[in-house]
């Protein structure tokens, strides 16, 4: 049903479909444009147990109107029931000091029984108690008002029913002296997202029997948004077994935070982490902390493992996982079910065939929640492909999953797009998407664009916060793309001016550079009241990054400043050091799914000098840039670099505007063939191939070869292929 009355509807699970479906058909039509409603939240913990909320609606001329909902005509005991929600939601509540003044809550909480079936009008009770239909519903509502609310009092309620104030805030303790240094920044950018936007909100909430997808861009909230969800299953369904799984390992202990904080605010208990568990997609032999999804799968079921060393023999490294997927589901012709929810994250790095294995491994309702964002694809493939690519077709050749809404799901989306991003700010985020892409890269003598790659549908570009403000979006058509307010908050970048929310800075060697970032680390410690946790240095080659960040560690050791490479100092799960006291270095597909207020770029240079495989190079920019919630710094050293600078110029130039014609479908196919990916075999045949070319035509210049010398119909065949590429 479309909505025109209440700006936000959650549709979370309780045992009440009818009475809930009712009340969001009526919030529906007639709702306020501020208000929000939830079904089947929160939750909040007691001493006797977890206790789920019907329904709560919050706005800022009712204030919280908590529900008693009922299937049926038989309403007896709502005094009670009403009595016990309010007295839970107040004391959560409470437990929020800007929303007390006097003792007294600011906002004001009513109840109401809402029994569809009912045939009486209302009934009261001690004139406190309400009983509403259908009919009387609006009613009812007339007799409330929230008489001192105000929108500022209205988000920090939404914030607290959400309870996820805890959750969003850095582990990193800062002492804050000066209002105006980079660690009080970053006090106030975690204070202002204190609340889950309305898809956010969604995404946590809202389940669904079947596959649900979640795509977002980076800084979106998908990881959040994913931990969020597992704890809510959990406590709504404790004796359901879910998962969550992920592709970076350094993201396990990141999931088991905020997994424990949700659980711990909103029930009061710790998770019970036999049945919720946070898993690697492979995993190995070795007791639960080395296990994987995929290795369970294979104990299960009596398929045969392969660890990564045998897969990568057979299947090649680039696709060793999804051979080894592919391998082991068709040794199973009848799959046991393990789990009843299964939610994987970076789903963009984890190749389909896991996908199809995720979704085997669950009971009859088939719970899958997948969250990825195509950008992030290190790898350089292209994205996920299509549900009937993925999960196959019936013998009709219909989908065997689809999105579209079906069954009783009370209108939850099956299909999620996060627009807004909450992480990086418009200059950050523009500045990652315009070297991603290419948008102003120049090109090179064998291209028509300095493009590197390019959405197969023009309107994802829309769906990932993008307004047209000029040309259209479509093929073969000049396009230009701005961020607007709405999916880039302005709070993000008015803390600090552009110039130094980004900066691109060039070295005439890696000596200079290593001591640049030794000495801007040491005064973000020592004058700008940064924590170490708050600096992340990254490495984008990852078979270097050990050697390149050497230097710069122990530059930072000699003036004992602690620091530690990630999954090497430390285990492998682990991405900051727990205590807060060291600085980050990392590679490239570690710092995947984890973010820092400053981050430090390092040899940089090499995403503009790579020869081959440049889509998969500049993603891992793409990825490293935007890992920074506030400052970054983009170092490299030699002309490569100078002409990176040149395409960071150009985006700065255009207020951060991407300007481009979008490519054909024949300019695209060129692009991908230009900037593919090649494992190191097909870059050494390249390399060897051209130097034999070079070879070639330096003989023929200086006449130490003829013409004549060659085979007339091996010239006339290559003559013909180079002037066009489709000959045969």
């Amino acid at each position: 049903m479309a909505m025109t009355g209440t700006q936000s509807i959650v549709r979370g699970t309780n045992n009440k479909p009818v009475a809930s479906q009712a009340l969001i058909e009526y919030f529906s039509v007639h709702g306020e444009p501020d208000g929000h409603l939830f079904i089947g939240y929160p939750i909040i913990g007691s001493a006797d147990g977890r206790h789920p909320i019907d329904a709560v609606y919050i706005s800022m001329r009712k204030g919280v109107v908590v529900f008693d909902l009922v299937e049926g005509s038989n309403y007896d005991g709502f005094e009670d029931r009403q009595d016990e929600a309010a007295t839970r939601v107040q004391q959560r509540l409470f437990a929020y000091k800007e929303l007390v003044r006097r003792r007294q809550l600011a906002v004001e909480i009513s109840t109401i029984t809402f029994a569809p079936a009912v045939q009486d009008r209302y009934t009261f009770v001690d004139e406190e108690y309400v009983v509403a239909n259908q009919n009387s519903l609006g009613s009812a509502l007339n007799l409330l008002a929230w008489n001192n609310s105000s929108t500022d009092l209205l988000r920090r309620t939404l914030s607290a029913i959400q309870n996820i104030s805890t959750v969003r805030r850095n582990t990193a303790t800062r002492q804050i002296e000066d209002r105006h240094s980079r660690g009080a920044k970053l006090q106030q950018l975690e204070a202002a997202i204190a609340t889950l936007d309305n898809l956010q909100s969604k995404a946590v909430i809202e389940t669904v029997d079947g596959v649900q997808r979640i795509r977002g861009l980076a800084g979106s909230g998908k990881t959040i948004i994913l931990a969020l969800k597992a704890a809510y299953l959990h406590a709504q369904h404790p004796r359901w077994r879910i998962a969550v799984t992920f592709n970076t390992r350094s993201l396990k202990a990141q999931f088991h935070r905020l997994i424990n904080s949700f659980s711990n605010e909103a029930t009061g208990e710790e998770p019970n982490w036999n049945n919720v568990r946070v898993i690697n997609s492979w995993g190995a032999s070795g007791g639960a902390n080395r296990e994987g999804l995929f290795y369970e799968f294979c104990a299960t079921n009596g398929a045969t493992y392969m660890d990564f060393g045998s897969a990568s023999s057979q299947y090649g490294r680039d696709a060793a996982f999804s051979g080894a997927c592919d391998a082991a589901l068709a040794e199973v012709s009848d799959p046991k079910a393990i789990y009843d929810a299964i939610l994987v994250d970076e789903a963009q790095d984890l190749p389909p065939a896991f996908l199809r294995m995720c979704y085997a491994m669950l009971d009859d309702s088939r719970r899958l929640v997948y969250a990825y964002d195509e950008l992030q694809n290190l790898s350089g493939t292209a994205g996920l492909p299509s549900a009937a690519e993925i999960f196959g077709t019936d013998s009709e050749g219909r989908s065997l999953v689809t999105f579209e809404q079906s069954g009783y799901d009370l209108g939850a989306r099956r299909d999620i797009v996060l627009e807004k991003c909450y992480r990086n700010s418009r200059p950050v985020l523009a500045t990652a998407h315009s070297l991603g892409f290419g948008i102003y890269r120049r090109p090179t003598r064998q291209a028509t664009t300095g493009l590197v790659q390019m959405f197969d549908q023009p309107q994802l570009w829309e769906d990932i916060g993008y307004k047209v403000v000029e040309g259209e979006l479509r093929p073969g058509v000049h396009v230009k793309l701005e961020r607007d307010e709405n999916s880039s908050p302005g709070f993000l970048e008015s803390h600090s001016d552009t110039d130094d929310l980004v900066q691109f800075i060039k070295f005439d060697t890696q000596a200079e550079q290593n001591e640049w970032v030794v000495e801007q680390i040491y005064k973000n410690l020592h004058e700008e009241e940064l924590s170490p946790n708050d600096i992340v240095v990254i490495n984008t080659d990852p078979l270097r990054t050990r050697s390149n960040l050497g230097p710069i560690r122990k530059g930072l050791l000699r003036l004992n400043v602690p620091n530690h490479l990630a999954g090497v100092d430390t285990v492998a799960d682990v991405f900051f050091r727990p205590e807060g006291d060291s600085v980050t270095f990392t590679g490239i597909h570690r710092a995947k799914g984890n973010e820092a207020g400053m981050v430090y770029i390092v040899n940089a240079d090499e995403c503009q000098a790579s020869v081959g495989s440049l889509s998969r190079v500049r993603n891992r920019l793409f990825t490293a840039i935007t890992r920074s919630k506030a400052w970054v710094r983009v170092l490299g050293v030699g002309d490569a670099m100078e002409e990176m600078i040149g395409e960071y110029k150009r985006i700065r130039s255009e207020n951060f505007a991407l300007s481009f014609t979008y490519p054909t479908v024949d300019q695209r196919g060129k692009i991908e063939i230009i900037h593919r990916d090649m494992n190191e075999a097909e870059a050494e045949n390249v390399a060897f191939r051209q130097a034999t070319v070079t070879d070639l035509l330096q003989d023929l210049e200086s006449g130490r070869l003829y013409r004549e010398d060659l085979d007339p119909d091996l010239v006339e065949r290559l003559t013909r292929l180079l002037r066009d590429p489709d000959a045969s």
